[in-house]
């Protein structure tokens, strides 16, 4: 079931299919309850929030998201993503108001974003950190539930044809490509 809801891979964990909560963690070592949707952490302000958006899009069940931990020096995706669901995009597919460095949107369709903005309650745990408080939160969000919005929305991801392909046969990994979203798979996948 994961496969069929989330799409775009990445680094998560995902827990009840028909969960109403997806939890992202920022600087924070915490373990949501098994209630939830899908969990993961958020590293970038871009190819990180696009991951988010296009997989919590997928499962119609989700509708609120938490966003918890500190946020991250530099690339301030935590307070990206919430300009994201806040603002949308420029013209220039730029998160409006994001303080984060680079806070570009590329890979998805503007009514992508706009189905993440009304499909998701944002909840806004920026810098709390604390399990019992967390935990509380996502159970109040549970008990709020509503119904799922509707048929998944399957964001496609435009794929350039740049890929890194190590072939020097003195090369310990000449076997291994990587792809413009920095995963690596063996020749002939």
């Amino acid at each position: 079931m994961a496969e069929d809801y989330y799409p775009w891979g990445g680094e998560f964990t995902a827990c009840s299919p028909n969960g109403c909560v997806a939890v992202v963690l920022l600087n924070i070592q915490y373990t949501p309850p098994e209630s939830v949707a899908i969990y993961g952490r958020l590293k970038t302000e871009n190819i990180g929030i696009e991951k988010i958006v296009a997989n919590t899009i997928s499962n119609p069940y989700i509708r609120f998201l938490v966003i918890c931990g500190d946020d991250i020096r530099g690339h301030r995706s935590g307070s990206s993503l919430l300009a994201l669901h806040k603002n949308g995009i420029d013209s220039n597919h730029r998160i409006i108001d994001a303080p984060g460095a680079i806070p570009y949107i590329e890979n998805l369709k503007e009514d992508a974003i706009k189905r993440f903005q009304d499909q998701l309650n944002i909840v806004d745990l920026l810098g709390e950190k604390e399990k019992e408080k967390i935990d509380k939160i996502i159970a109040d969000c549970t008990r709020k539930s509503s119904s799922s919005y509707g048929e998944p929305y399957i964001a496609i991801r435009i794929k350039p044809e740049t890929t890194v392909s190590l072939t020097d046969k003195r090369a310990l990994h000449s076997k291994i490509i990587i792809d413009y979203m920095g995963n690596v798979r063996k020749r002939g996948e």
